[in-house]
């Protein structure tokens, strides 16, 4: 009897901006402030804030002289808080971080699903990265592994970067499927797999530079093995990485 579980881990790190305000005149400032975080003079009139009535709401900054997008071949920099303000709050979710693929019957493929759902109103890209932690290992001995998928081979081998035909079922391993908003193009049909990258260098499986709420993906996890596969439990970690850019 073989049965494999995954253990996904989800990491979501924000990209930071500095910005920098030059003044030459005395100005009142607006202090803005939140349960979550203090703005010191973000704006240089009483007229900039947050104005509201039961017809209309505007968000609006007055007197930043220096806002706007400015870069360089050494740098890029968006200023100003009115030009990084979003009305959609970056939000990350994966529907299922537990992954059962039950007991495996030699060249029967198993495979399993989870949802990808992103929000996203900045005005870079956003981009979400995975990569796995080891091969497939058995848990009484973690040198036997389960080796990721190269596809069904020939003109259709896979990599970690490219997506290949794999439905052969004497192709064996450990890979990946995916579906639905902003994935790689490679990921053509529901037959196109990759094998996971390494987690210290993980591949690319949704970007968009585009404005959006709930840009949803499926990801199609699937394992194959032959009749001398050692039974056992196997397991790895898949580290999901969700990154905004503004």
């Amino acid at each position: 009897m073989r049965y494999l579980v995954f253990y996904i881990g989800l990491v979501v790190f924000p990209i930071l901006y500095t910005q920098y305000f030059i003044l030459n005149t005395p100005v009142q400032a607006v202090s803005m402030y939140s349960p979550d975080y203090k703005i010191e003079s973000a704006n240089v009139s009483d007229a900039a804030g947050n104005k509201s009535s039961t017809n209309y709401a505007l968000s609006d900054t007055v007197g930043q002289t220096a806002a706007g997008s400015f870069s360089s071949s050494g740098y890029y920099i968006l200023a100003g808080f009115q030009y990084l303000h979003s009305i959609i709050p970056f939000r990350f979710v994966i529907s299922n971080t537990n992954i059962n693929l039950g007991t495996l019957s030699a060249q029967t493929p198993s495979t399993a699903n989870a949802t990808l759902t992103i929000d996203y109103g900045g005005a870079g890209q956003y981009q979400v990265t995975a990569g796995e932690n080891s091969s497939m290992a058995l848990l009484s001995n973690p040198t036997t592994t389960i080796p990721d998928t190269s596809c069904d081979g020939g003109s259709n081998t896979c990599n970690t970067g490219t997506a290949k035909v794999w439905s052969s079922g004497t192709a064996y391993g450990f890979g990946y499927n995916m579906s639905g908003n902003d994935i790689p193009a490679d990921f053509i049909n529901s037959t196109y797999y990759r094998p996971f990258a390494s987690i210290s260098s993980p591949a690319v499986v949704m970007s968009s530079s585009t404005v959006g709420t709930n840009r949803q993906s499926t990801i199609t996890y699937k394992v194959n093995v032959s009749n001398t596969q050692p039974a056992g439990s196997y397991q790895t970690i898949i580290n999901f990485v969700a990154t905004p850019s503004y």
